[in-house]
């Protein structure tokens, strides 16, 4: 029988372990992203040749284990089990064997045809780390490769033995793994009644079964439930249960991990050979400094400190050129098509909107190419680590940081930084506290509001306490989900500090590429989508009373003899902008807005300040040019003068308004790109349901406060 020309892989292996360093240095660029089916997980699959075969990789979720604890856990064990892959990669930290092995011995279980690549060989060599590889080949039953990604050393071995083990040109070796005859004897008679369910037997390996039945793993006993073959499972089990308790006065579960960590010690210690350590180690000696309890947070905070800078400093440039190459472009199809909806629609709706979702892409490659660094170095491990202990006081831990930090930035970047969290209802949590962290499309408003009713002395105290509220109420928010919503149900988060590492240019670009990818593949369309619809609504229905007066009007000062063409040039533009202003209050956004008033009044605002915030869902920017067209200024922007004047010479507006809007504006529901990205991450409707219901009610009753108070004091 002619074998298939394609080779499917499952790479596994714990965190910190290499293995997507090691990935992206077999496959290259020849990979695509996307989410595991039916869950949130992300799937990394790359496509190598060897030999004449096609090897596809799937690079499962980084595990300790393949237990139901995690969604990577589930996802990772899932794929294995129903997938099949015809050979699993265990990528292992040569330098950590002995948490590593752990997750090969429940590889070991499964019963696939494996190869354990030992991964960071290099490192072990530095360390004084000899291993006898034949020997431990043996005590595993899996052939052993000696790999470095960093270096990019032993990939070709990696990829011969892939084909080899998968053609039979090597013999797949026999798992060595056997518990002892307390537990092997009910291991296999309960391996012997799965089997008896010929349906059951022909889908999954009987014996991993009834070893994941021993242990009382809850999402196995809910797939055998579904088989006849159930009731004496059950049976059977109850049995051995009161007779471990009897005899042993223990469970199944506990023997069998023991003896787990009793064969992995045992090889080891047959095998593995440490040099005598005459010194620290560089990472030692550097972890001295980086996550000591007096220098660490400042280390940390400075770390944080130079990737925001760099994020947006570095990628204002770019930004700005695809802002131009956008308004080139707008501008070049405004002058080719003739007047009319369809113009609009693809200079200042498709046009406009594509380039709203582009000029975050810069931002996102900085940001992820500074986190990969610190990922890649073993920085990121220490940064947990550094601010874990404040963190854990508001229900969190120190990873949740990171992207919280990253929300001043941007909520879109800091919304797909929370999958490094492992725990669902940690990422979650952050995931609903991260728009309070105000991002920087927020700034104009800011410095609009503060300019118009507050003095240059007053402006800095105000601009940092409006910042230092969304710090306060995002980690008051954790407390506050971690004790209600969440509570019980946080993960332990184990603190394993990786050596420091040199990682490669190209595994950095490589995942700054994958993840800005993922940003476009994602969120584009539906993105332009939305701000199409935004748009529709900000500019229809229109009212043709109000045109036809305008163009009468404009006709009226072109005929006129008295006026000098300068003159005339501004008074059109002052009637096309009162046009504009009169064509948005009836349009439907203004409607919207006109329809909130009664239920934004207490906060002080009107009607006008209702439409900048409706208009304020595509993009917290377009609330200045939205006031901007309101007052019939035309295009306006932070720095107007002339729109600063009328905001202070309203007698619907004062500081206790001005306060109050801001405070709106920086907890009210961030962007539409935020918040698509926020229900592709979340990955469920009821959170994004949560997440928006949340922020608004947060953003009224903070805002009510804001201005009452200060309304005392004016």
């Amino acid at each position: 029988m002619k074998l298939p020309m394609e080779i499917n892989v499952a790479l596994a292996g714990n965190p910190n372990c290499g293995k997507t360093s090691l990935f992206n240095s077999i496959v290259g660029a020849n990979q695509k992203v996307g989410n595991f089916s039916g869950v949130t997980v992300e799937k990394v699959e790359g496509v190598t040749y060897r030999k004449g075969y096609k090897i596809t990789i799937v690079d499962l979720p980084g595990t300790y284990s393949l237990t139901s604890y995690s969604p990577e856990e589930l996802v990772a064990r899932d794929y294995l089990i129903n997938k099949k892959p015809d050979v699993v990669v265990d990528v292992v930290d040569t330098t950590n064997l002995e948490r590593n092995l752990l997750l090969t011995t429940q590889l070991m279980n499964l019963g696939s045809n494996m190869i354990v690549a030992l991964n960071m060989f290099d490192e072990a060599d530095k360390k004084i780390i000899s291993i006898d590889i034949d020997q431990l080949e043996k005590l595993l039953g899996a052939h052993l490769v000696p790999t470095s990604a960093v270096k990019n050393e032993g990939i070709e071995s990696l990829l011969d033995h892939i084909v080899d083990l998968y053609t039979g040109e090597i013999e797949a070796k026999k798992n060595k793994l056997n518990y002892s005859e307390i537990l092997e004897e009910r291991i296999e008679k309960l391996t012997k009644i799965l089997n008896k369910d010929k349906e059951l037997s022909a889908k999954y390996n009987t014996r991993w079964l009834a070893i994941k039945l021993l242990v009382s793993d809850k999402s196995i006993y809910n797939l055998i439930q579904k088989y006849p073959v159930w009731i004496k499972v059950q049976n059977y089990l109850s049995s051995v249960f009161r007779d471990f308790e009897k005899k042993y006065n223990s469970d199944p579960e506990m023997i069998l991990m023991e003896e787990s960590f009793a064969f992995i010690n045992g090889a080891l210690k047959e095998t593995v050979t440490i040099g005598q350590k005459k010194a620290l180690t560089l990472s030692e000696k550097i972890d001295r400094i980086l996550i000591n309890r007096i220098t660490g947070l400042p280390i940390f905070a400075f770390f944080m400190w130079l990737i925001f800078q760099a994020t947006f400093a570095l990628g204002e440039v770019p930004m700005q050129l695809i802002e131009i190459g956008f308004e080139k472009l707008g501008m070049a199809f405004a002058t080719l098509l003739p007047d009319g909806i369809l113009k609009s629609i693809i200079v200042d709706g498709i046009i406009s909107g594509v380039g709203g979702v582009l000029i975050f892409l810069p931002n996102i490659m900085i940001l992820f190419f500074a986190l990969a660094i610190l990922e890649g170095t073993g920085y990121m491990a220490r940064a947990a680590f550094v601010i874990d202990k404040v963190m854990h006081k508001f229900g969190l831990h120190g990873k949740s940081f990171i992207p919280m930090i990253t929300g001043f930035g941007c909520s879109v970047p800091a919304f797909m930084g929370t999958r490094t969290l492992k725990s669902e209802s940690d990422r979650i949590t952050t995931l609903l506290i991260i728009p309070f962290m105000s991002c920087s499309a927020k700034f104009p408003v800011y410095i609009l509001f503060i300019g118009a009713f507050f003095p240059v002395d007053q402006a800095g105290n105000i601009l940092s306490l409006i910042y230092l509220l969304g710090v306060i109420l995002a980690l008051l928010s954790a407390k506050l989900l971690k004790t209600t919503v969440f509570k019980g149900v946080s993960e332990p988060f184990v603190m394993e500090l990786p050596p420091y590492r040199m990682p490669t240019f190209r595994s950095l670009f490589m995942q700054m590429w994958m993840k800005a990818y993922s940003y476009l593949r994602k969120a584009g369309t539906i993105i332009l989508l939305a701000s199409v619809l935004i748009w529709i609504a900000s500019n229809y229905p229109k009212n043709e009373l109000i045109n036809l007066h305008l163009t009468k009007q404009v006709e009226n000062v072109q005929n006129s003899e008295t006026l000098t063409e300068i003159e005339k040039t501004s008074k059109i533009t002052h009637l096309q902008n009162q046009a504009a202003s009169d064509n948005l209050a009836f349009s439907l956004a203004g409607k919207i807005g006109k329809s909130i008033e009664p239920i934004i009044s207490p906060l002080g605002f009107d009607w006008r300040l209702g439409i900048a915030l409706v208009t304020g869902v595509a993009a917290k920017e377009i609330v200045v040019s939205t006031m901007g067209t309101i007052y019939a200024l035309g295009d306006t922007d932070e720095e107007s003068a002339n729109l600063r004047t009328r905001l202070q010479s309203d007698p619907n507006y004062n500081e206790a308004v001005a306060i109050a809007f801001m405070v709106f504006v920086l907890l009210y529901v961030p962007c539409i790109s935020a918040t698509i990205v926020f229900f592709r991450e979340a990955g469920n409707i009821k959170w994004t349901l949560l997440y928006l219901g949340y922020t608004t009610s947060m953003s009224w009753i903070m805002a009510f406060i804001a201005y009452n108070i200060t309304k005392l004091f004016i």
